[in-house]
């Protein structure tokens, strides 16, 4: 008996040794997912005796395999005895670490990361540290570059000493011969200056900051970029400007676009880190240059920034500051040759108007908002659309009307239907603005025309536009105004615009109220019920069960009843169908 127990205990391990030695991936990669199930079935103490040395001395294998198995090791802590036991798992992950696919490596290292979390600080310095050490010492370039990610989750918990050995590892990185390496330092640099006393911190990691920032190679120098933010977080004013703006300062300069195109991407960051007086006195002719720049893709990434940059400028000096100095390149943006550079503005720009305040933005922004509603990319005019709202809140809807409505008209009725539709949503909170009688005087046809687009998108934005329209405006304008135009497109040749008819009484029936939608609306819907194509018959049926509650019980019965029951003798399957749900739905059969 005990031999069969025996027998039994050692069958998980024997399916899984089988499994990975199979010739199909597959079955390989299922094997590894349900680690977590074998090491379960083998115990604590066969897991780390047994099963973790099966898989350290077996890790060759596909891409796929490995990334299982490096994301399955870091949540194996409990499976191996918890915290005490944990440093068991590093030896397969110290493999996989090491291995060519860069995807693996990253997994392995944001295991190990975890399993660091894990380790009581004298098991840290036992067994984690020299496994950064082996890794920053490897002899291939894929070793030191996973070692690269592992020095900020140890440092923090160990002795002065092993922490000065791993300052002169990272340090060795930094200065490594090949460009892969130096580039994962830069980009772990950051992090490292977290977690580095302030002391060290100039000493040591300033100056290897500074060498990378003038790597002979650009992907380094970008990446310091992303480094620079971290750095003047911890340090003090009077340090940053000593430390941290020149190298700042060239590499808003460097030679390589893709560096200035860094700096120009992280510019609110690294303007938030350097704080509002440095920021105004040393970043701000920084930032026009990036605005002027030679390459669209740097222009583009600071146009995009335009906002966030100005609202981060000091209040006593941010208007004076735009008006001299940022306005002048805007303009000039606005009419770049380059639409991708034409469209980030364009989504930004609107946020200044709030920071200029009311005379300010009718002088400078408004003509410069008329020219992006004109230009030629359909995108431009999108992003001012959508973002119109920030400027009627500083100079009013009558100033926005006045001076582009005429231009809002013209976009109603533009080629690209997306444009089309941003007009239409924005809708709402224009007629709200405007009131009533300017809302029906200049903007009730257009509103009324898209319901009629060829374009289904616009059909549906156009329905729901007219619903938000009744709420503000109230059920005795809808009689007046939308309903008779709504139920003359019941008699429209087009089927679709009989549909459109149908969609919009579905959803204007329970702001109009019962009596409204008694009186004027069920009488059209009912009449649909002998329309010669079906999809609009059977669209007979789902209005009268969506709006079948708002009517009394006797106006169901009397009318809605009738129409549904003949619709249930109609020939098309379809309509039949939902004639019956729309029953059921009322309670009617």
């Amino acid at each position: 008996m005990a031999e069969n127990e025996g027998e039994d205990s050692l069958y998980p391990i024997a399916v899984l040794i089988d499994e990975l030695r199979n010739e199909d991936v597959q079955l390989r990669l299922n094997s590894i997912k349900k680690l977590s199930t074998i090491a379960l079935a083998l115990g604590e103490e066969r897991t780390r005796t047994e099963l973790i040395p099966f898989l350290t001395d077996t890790i060759y294998d596909e891409d796929e395999v490995l990334l299982a198995l490096a994301e399955q090791l870091g949540q194996f802590t409990a499976l191996v005895g918890g915290s005490e036991f944990v440093h068991c798992l590093l030896a397969p992950l110290e493999s996989l670490a090491t291995v060519e696919e860069t995807v693996v490596r990253d997994k392995a290292v944001e295991s190990l990361r975890q399993l660091a979390e894990q380790h009581s600080n004298r098991d840290l310095e036992t067994y984690f540290v020299p496994l950064v050490k082996r890794l920053s010492a490897g002899d291939w370039f894929t070793t030191r570059t996973s070692a690269c990610g592992l020095f900020a989750v140890c440092y923090p918990r160990v002795s002065n000493a092993v922490r000065a050995e791993l300052r002169q590892h990272f340090r060795n990185l930094c200065g490594d011969d090949t460009p892969m390496v130096r580039r994962a330092a830069a980009s772990k640099l950051g992090e490292f200056a977290k977690a580095v006393e302030h002391e060290h911190l100039k000493q040591d990691l300033v100056p290897l900051f500074h060498s990378l920032a003038n790597d002979e190679q650009d992907s380094v120098r970008l990446l310091a970029v992303e480094a620079c933010v971290s750095i003047a977080n911890v340090l003090q004013n009077d340090e940053k400007q000593r430390l941290v703006l020149p190298t700042l300062k060239q590499a808003s300069e460097d030679k390589s676009w893709r560096v200035r195109y860094m700096v120009a991407d992280k510019f609110s960051e690294l303007q938030a880190a350097l704080g509002p007086e440095l920021s105004s006195r040393e970043l701000v002719p920084a930032f026009c240059s990036l605005l002027k720049d030679a390459e669209a893709e740097v222009r583009a990434a600071a146009a995009a920034k335009v906002k966030d940059f100005c609202s981060q400028l000091p209040a006593d000096t941010r208007q004076q500051m735009i008006l001299t100095q940022v306005l002048p390149q805007v303009k000039e943006l606005a009419a770049d040759p380059n639409q991708h550079v034409k469209s980030a503005l364009a989504g930004v720009v609107m946020g200044l108007a709030p920071l200029l305040g009311r005379d300010a933005t009718m002088e400078h922004l408004l003509p410069l908002f008329l020219t992006q509603l004109k230009d030629e990319c359909p995108e431009v005019r999108l992003n001012v659309i959508s973002n119109l709202d920030a400027v009627n809140e500083v100079i009013g809807v009558k100033n926005v009307s006045k001076n582009l409505l005429p231009a809002i008209v013209e976009l109603a009725e533009d080629s690209k239907w997306r444009i089309r539709l941003a007009i239409i949503e924005y809708m709402p909170s224009l007629a709200a603005q405007v009131g009533v009688e300017f809302f029906d005087e200049k903007l009730s046809a257009l509103c009324m025309g898209w319901l009629t687009d060829h374009v289904y998108a616009i059909r549906e934005a156009a329905t729901n536009n007219l619903k938000a329209l009744v709420e503000k405006f109230g059920a005795e304008w809808a009689q007046q105004t939308v309903i008779p135009r709504v139920l003359q497109l019941a008699r429209d040749q087009n089927y679709l615009h009989r549909m459109t008819c149908l969609f919009c009484v579905n959803i204007m029936a329970p702001v109009c109220g019962r009596e409204l939608t008694t009186k004027l609306l069920l009488p059209t819907v009912s009449s649909l019920v002998s329309d010669p194509v079906a999809n609009v018959r059977f669209n007979v049926a789902k209005t009268l069960q969506k709006i079948g509650t708002v009517f009394d019980q006797k106006v169901v019965e009397a009318q809605v009843q009738p129409v549904l029951e003949r619709l249930l003798q109609d020939p098309d399957n379809d309509v039949k169908f939902f004639a019956s749900e729309a029953l059921e739905g009322l309670r009617l059969q």
